[in-house]
């Protein structure tokens, strides 16, 4: 650590990164590194006066706790008159739980942002870093983008920890592991890989820490920067990983032997690796009666088609095939269209791009006009439209159904992804008709084909089609049926449940 004295700049090397024997010194380079910041306190107790030997405890205010720092480190320092020593210290003066040795001037600093106090001692090259943490945190409240009627209530917080904790309490396991990463160089957010040993296979959790450990930036705030840096198929639409606020969720992926990615600062924990059936599946579908389920699995499958081809089908139909069409409802459609001056395409594009400026405007509205503001936007512009002759109304039943299929997806990521592709879908069906409908629906179908996350494909098991993973796929089998773990994520722990394990292994021994 070279240290500015005077107008020179200060830099941070190798050569001088270790913390000196001199207190003065030491407390010298980390006001001029830290620019002498008003927030950071330092506090100096002199210990032996006939040597001048001192000892100082800093902390930056607002991230620590001041009753933990003034209680549990000043007052049992100055209760202590005789040896400083740093192994005194740590045994028989502090009373917080987790201390550690500091050597060098990059970790201290890290603890320092952390909300941690560091103790430093005259003639001792050697800190103490104290958990005093204090940030303020969010209390556990519903999910805001994931309600379920039947469920747990709770959701994950800007905090790390707290969201550990939260799935700890769901799998009390000793095979719950946490890798941990620090990760961008300016703000040095921390990052947890969280999975079970044993059902998660050990080669894609080695390619989600490469791959996190390649990350090379200066900023990390959302789980959404790490998405974007560690996803397959980068220019694809489609998601690739799956992200929730439910812990019960995550609990979940990971007995079915997938990995969780917590970012701290954020409530969306990330889960790798994930296939599309994921986000057309809803935690509540495993705490009710599992043919209720598979009803309403059926009806998300049906909400995704509709709401990707309807509209594309409508200009189809309407510009080339209105053979199609039963004599009485073709005459009440051209009856509508009559006074419309704009052709099937034209008319579409407009709707949809209509309600997609109100879904947005509503969403960035603020809450308590939002809501309102949308839902009177859309009656009245769609009411006024067609009584002035621009649209059909037989085309604002079409974007308004298309709409409310759109809500249907348990994942918004999804959601997004169909109304991005619900425009190109359109163009093409009125080149083409049908026919281009259908061809682009095939692009579409030979694309998520051929993508593969983390080696698993997306498809699975669907393509390539696996009979015994159906069980819990476009149907659900009941809850006792489901006794073993997908096949394509990990083929080391195949079977849920001791007891089911000791029969596998007996028949095979047997057989």
């Amino acid at each position: 650590m070279s240290v500015s004295k005077g107008n020179d700049t200060s830099h941070i090397n190798a050569t001088e990164d270790c913390l000196h024997r001199s207190l003065a010194k030491n407390i010298k380079i980390i006001k001029q590194t830290l620019g002498n910041s008003d927030d950071i306190i330092i506090r100096q107790l002199v210990i032996d006066e006939a040597q001048n030997q001192s000892i100082a405890i800093l902390y930056i205010d607002g991230l620590s706790d001041k009753t933990a720092i003034s209680d549990a480190i000043i007052d049992k320092l100055l209760l202590n008159t005789n040896d400083f020593t740093i192994e005194h210290i740590k045994a028989s003066c502090l009373t917080i739980g987790d201390v550690k040795d500091i050597t060098q001037f990059m970790t201290l600093y890290q603890t320092l942002l952390n909300g941690d106090a560091v103790i430093l001692i005259d003639n001792c090259v050697t800190g103490i870093a104290t958990n005093t943490k204090h940030a303020k945190d969010r209390a556990v409240m519903e999910p805001s983008t994931e309600s379920v009627i039947r469920g747990p209530r709770e959701a994950f917080t800007e905090t790390l920890r707290t969201n550990t904790a939260l799935i700890r309490r769901k799998i009390k396991s000793p095979n719950l592991w946490i890798k941990s990463r620090i990760i961008g160089e300016v703000t040095q957010t921390d990052v947890s890989v969280m999975y079970i040993n044993g059902i998660a296979s050990d080669k894609i959790v080695a390619e989600v820490l490469a791959r996190l450990d390649r990350i090379n930036t200066d900023s990390i705030l959302e789980s959404g920067y790490i998405e974007s840096y560690i996803q397959d198929a980068q220019l694809s639409l489609f998601p690739t990983i799956y992200n929730t606020e439910r812990p019960d969720v995550i609990a979940g992926e990971l007995l079915d032997g997938k990995i969780a990615i917590l970012v701290d600062g954020t409530p969306f924990v990330l889960v790798v690796p994930a296939l599309f059936t994921s986000f057309l599946q809803s935690a509540e579908d495993y705490y009710q009666n599992w043919m209720v389920s598979t009803l309403i699995r059926a009806l998300r499958f049906f909400g995704i088609s509709l709401a990707l081809v309807a509209p594309s089908l409508y200009v189809a139909i309407t510009t080339f095939h209105q053979e199609m069409l039963p004599t009485p409802m073709l005459i009440s459609i051209a009856s509508q269209r009559e006074g419309v001056p704009f052709p099937a395409i034209v008319e579409a594009l407009i709707m949809e791009v209509a309600f997609e400026v109100l879904r947005e405007a509503g969403l960035r509205m603020p809450r308590t006009i939002g809501p309102a503001v949308s839902i009177v936007g859309t009656l009245v512009i769609g009411q006024a439209a067609v009584e002035a002759g621009v649209v059909s109304a037989v085309m604002v039943i079409i974007v308004a159904l298309t709409a409310i299929c759109s809500f249907l997806f348990p994942a918004y990521g999804l959601s997004n992804t169909v109304r991005v592709l619900r425009f190109p879908l359109m163009i093409i069906a009125s080149m083409f008709g049908l026919f281009g409908v259908m061809f682009g629906v095939m692009i579409i179908l030979l694309h998520l084909c051929s993508i593969r996350t983390f080696g698993v494909p997306y498809l699975s098991p669907f393509a390539p089609f696996i009979l015994k993973d159906q069980k819990d796929a476009f149907i659900l089998f009941p809850r006792k049926a489901l006794l073993t773990r997908p096949r394509l994520i990990n083929q080391k722990n195949m079977v849920r449940g001791h007891r089911y394990i000791a029969i596998k292994r007996r028949n095979q021994r047997d057989g």
